[in-house]
């Protein structure tokens, strides 16, 4: 979630959903959130019956819109374009400019004030691009970007600070950029000079030496310098005009204004409001930046760290945030450190961390989380002479992200693949090519409690009854291995607001179903066991692994609770468990799996994920949420300037001048001991370097960003660029109609639709529904849920159905060039035509949990969708591109849907 990262510091929803029955105002954009998150929706309820006004902003009238006070439809792909419009209103209402809360606000908590260079050239003034682009490569130099008198950052190898180069090639470059920014981390360190001494006097040189924080650069308080970044912001939405919005997107125009006005007087000192999204943002080349603009219109509005207000991340599925907090992600280490790179010169932990590690703010501790992490790995193996076996650590060439694994697999670079919990031969992005790349593989290993599609492909899918794959002729080696279901395990959810909790085991799993954590475990074994002899660094890399879980139960599954003690952090000496990561050191005598987990077992036995008292405020003695238990995070917002609560009714943290601490009904997410009115002296490192009143304690100077100088691969500020596939070109920028650093695959088997192609001339947007789950495998053999859901559909407007000949209940082929789908016609009111420059554009609907197994089936959405990425995520754009539409059968009558 680097759109959160990188202008707020960390890359998780900033509130809890409880904290929404405190909004005046919810506006729910990208998400369908009555069907998807229905559990979280009451409390969006609940804020309704006390009267806040709620907002859904999606192209189909749902179940969200009907329960929601004003639904705005939009085409699919131009949400940016609609938030930069409310950013242009707010910016010129005259509430924002006769309130001094909200200049307050932004002056002190963000950096607004700061004086850019004057190198910068703005998309303004370049038809669309920002300065520093490279046509060659397809990439931005981000000199220009920084504020005045800064260097730029650090370009170690050759290579983007940020992480990887968008190419027109299934691989990248993966590096620094701010995937440190990306992180969700807490604070608490003290403010103290002496105490930074102390602590540097007990950490292992060179580290914390080799970071040196630079001068800051000039402020303008009164934000009337030309080139301070809030002037730079608002020459930047200046065209986003209520009236060009409309023709961009088919947002009317006074229903643009009305949803700026109702957020306008719904913020403020005793007024918050909350945006809640989901994936239908992020599936985007453009998601990050539509993300990041929402977070820069919460700044001005005053909206972060209060109650009530923030952004909540509604995450796709159970525990999708820890599995990003732990991740599954490639390109990042537990917490959010980076994955090295040989690309950006992380040959030894001495270089990593003169990349990685900031002068400033909270990052200024990584040596402490990395050297850790490596201890709590390698364990003995790890000592300060061999840099605590950071050349054990696999470093990462390129773009290994699962867009990209689909061409390796295809072209035979890949020749083995696990799928845990994934189903790709539907789930994946042109699964077309992704079925054909699965039989290029020497083996598979497919982990579920069905043989779903991905288990089945090579005897059964759309190619081989075409008889383009035959099962004879596929080398792949699937194995399927019965996969336990949750009532049959135990372990953690972390959940959309970075809350974890425990679920206890009900019953042993049937047969040979086992746990993940089971077949991970025996698999480390029996690989240890195989390379016990070895000393290649292959074999170096697994002997010197710990691996000692004790086990129990009658298939000797590994201790939970022993990782989660592990992963909370212990010091080594003596096995103790840490109270939190403050109590971390990098000499090597702190042992952590992940730092932002650390205090989830402050002792021995006390497992906090398994707390279950709640309150009417916080409720932090339910669960455990990271980092440090905070709930609200930047809550240091929800004071003003002098630690003062805004207002009573949104008291949430505050000063307390007698305890000569913050206090408040949150944990403050703030040096608890740090006044409002202190003032880092010169060379102040770390959190010293943040004054008393600077919220954002990730991020180097402690504002949030409305201009981010380094950490976004396609641009300092949020830019309307068209999806890559669009019936229409660009209004804002003619000449830069699509994405400039969007990582595209040319290649014969995944060609792109130019944009306004007239052979497809609909949007299409794909969405899940309440009775499936993601690519169905879990739900599509559910026979009460295939009743519910029993086959696939298209939703389509009457206007379009009378056009093609189509009635409700029909059967209608969509198609793309990468391929087809055929499903019902369902002929709704619920998704409408709307004017886009002048021309009416239709669009088609379509859920994409189904495909040919199972007791509900239906056409492979996924067929149809392309592969391209957002440059700095890597996630797929799903939610915006063309399609055609005919009445009638792929498939023969009475054959299954293809």
């Amino acid at each position: 979630m680097p759109g959160l990262g990188a202008r707020l510091g960390r890359g998780g929803a900033t509130t809890t959903q409880q904290s929404l029955a405190d909004s005046d105002c919810i506006v729910i954009m990208g998400s369908n959130m009555a069907e998807n998150h229905p559990v979280g929706f009451r409390f969006v309820l609940k804020a309704k019956t006390k009267g806040a006004t709620i907002i859904h902003i999606d192209p189909r009238f749902s179940r969200t819109s009907a329960l929601a006070d004003i639904h705005v439809p939009l085409r699919p792909g131009t949400d940016l374009a609609v938030l930069g419009g409310i950013i242009n209103y707010v910016l010129n209402s005259e509430r924002w400019n006769s309130d001094p809360f909200f200049k307050e606000y932004v002056t002190h908590y963000t950096n607004a004030p700061l004086i850019v260079s004057e190198q910068f050239k703005d998309t303004e003034e370049l038809e669309g691009l920002f300065s520093g682009y490279d046509p060659e490569r397809r990439r931005y130099d981000t000199e220009t970007w920084q504020f005045a008198g800064q260097p730029a950052p650090a370009d170690p190898g050759g290579q983007p600070q940020a992480g990887f180069e968008p190419s027109r090639h299934a691989t990248g470059q993966t590096g620094e950029e701010g995937q440190a920014v990306t992180g969700d981390y807490g604070c608490g360190l003290s403010y103290r000079a002496e105490e930074a001494e102390q602590d540097h006097g007990q950490t292992a040189e060179p580290y914390s030496a080799q970071v040196v924080p630079h001068a800051p650069p000039p402020v303008d308080m009164t934000l009337q310098h030309p080139n301070c970044v809030f002037q730079i912001v608002k020459r930047h939405f200046a065209r986003y005009t209520p009236e060009l919005v409309e023709q961009i997107s088919g947002v009317p125009r006074d229903l643009l204004i009305t949803v700026a006005e109702t957020l306008l007087q719904n913020s403020g000192r005793d007024r918050t409001s909350a945006f809640c999204y989901a994936v239908a943002w992020t599936q985007h080349t453009i998601g990050t930046q539509i993300i990041s603009c929402c977070a820069l219109l919460q700044l001005l509005l005053g909206n972060i760290g209060r109650p009530g207000g923030g952004i909540l991340a509604l995450r796709g599925h159970a525990t999708i945030q820890g599995s990003t907090d732990i991740p599954t992600l490639y390109n990042l280490l537990p917490g959010y450190l980076p994955m090295p790179s040989t690309q950006a010169g992380h040959r030894s932990l001495r270089e990593y961390l003169a990349a990685e590690q900031s002068p400033t703010g909270m990052w200024f501790n990584m040596p402490r989380f990395m050297v850790s992490l490596l201890k709590a790995w390698y364990g003995d193996a790890a000592t300060p002479e061999n840099d605590f076996a950071y050349d054990l650590l696999p470093k990462i060439s390129g773009d290994y992200s699962f867009e990209a694994m689909i061409p390796m697999m295809a072209d035979g670079v890949m020749k083995g693949l696990f799928c845990l919990g994934q189903n790709p031969a539907v789930g994946g992005q042109n699964a077309v090519l992704v079925r054909k790349a699965l039989a290029n593989l020497d083996w598979l290993v497919v982990r579920d409690a069905y043989e779903i599609e991905t288990a089945a492909f090579w005897y059964d899918s759309p190619e081989v009854r075409r008889g383009e794959l035959r099962p004879e002729q596929i080398k792949t080696e699937v194995f399927f291995l019965p996969a336990a279901l949750p009532g049959e395990k135990e372990g953690s959810f972390t959940n959309t607001q970075r809350l974890v909790q425990w679920h206890d085991k009900a019953v042993d799993p049937p047969g040979d179903c086992r746990s993940e954590p089971w077949f991970l475990y025996h698999l480390g074994k029996r690989l240890k066991e195989l390379y016990q002899d070895d000393d290649t660094p292959k074999g170096r890399q697994i002997k010197a692994l710990t691996w000692d879980y004790p086990t129990k139960g009658l298939y000797d599954e590994p201790d939970l609770e022993a990782v989660l003690k592990e992963i909370n952090g212990f010091t080594v000496a003596d096995g103790k468990p840490v109270s939190s990561f403050r109590e971390l050191k990098d000499d090597g005598s702190t042992a952590c799996g992940c730092w932002i987990y650390s205090g989830i077992m402050p002792e021995e036995g006390y497992n906090r994920a398994r707390n279950r008292k709640g309150d009417d405020k916080a409720s932090l003695e339910w669960g455990f949420s990271w980092p440090n238990n905070v709930r609200i995070l930047y809550n240091r917002a929800s004071a003003d300037p002098q630690g003062r609560p805004w207002s009573e009714r949104k008291r949430w943290v505050w000063w307390d001048p007698e305890q000569g601490r913050w206090t408040g009904y949150d944990v403050p997410d703030f040096p608890v001991d740090k006044p409002p009115d202190y003032q880092p002296p010169e060379g102040a490192r770390g959190l010293d370097a943040h004054a008393g009143d600077k919220p954002f304690v990730m991020l180097p100077d402690g504002r949030g960003r409305l201009f981010v100088p380094s950490g976004l691969l396609d641009g300092p500020l949020p830019t309307h660029y068209e999806p890559w596939e669009s019936p229409v070109g660009n209004l804002l920028y003619p000449k830069t109609p699509r994405s400039p650093v969007a990582p595209i695959f040319e290649r014969p088997d995944n060609p792109y639709h130019e944009i306004g192609d007239p052979r497809f001339p609909y949007v299409i947007t794909t969405y899940r529904l309440t009775e499936h789950h993601t690519a169905g495998g879990m739900s599509r053999t559910v026979p009460w849920l295939a009743e519910l859901q029993p086959e696939g559909f298209v939703e389509i407007s009457p206007e379009l159905a009378a056009e093609l000949g189509i009635a409700n209940g029909d059967w209608v082929v969509v198609s793309t060039l990468r391929g087809e789908a055929e499903a019902r016609a369902l002929v709704t009111d619920r998704i409408q035509p709307l004017m886009i420059h002048g021309r009416k554009v239709h669009q088609i609907g379509m859920p994409w949990h189904f495909g040919y197994k199972g007791y509900a089936q239906g056409g492979i959405a996924n067929n149809l969708s392309a592969l391209i990425e957002d440059p700095n995520s890597r996630i797929h754009e799903a939610k915006a591109f063309t399609c055609n539409l005919r009445k009638g059968r792929i498939a023969r009558e009475g054959e299954r849907p293809l």
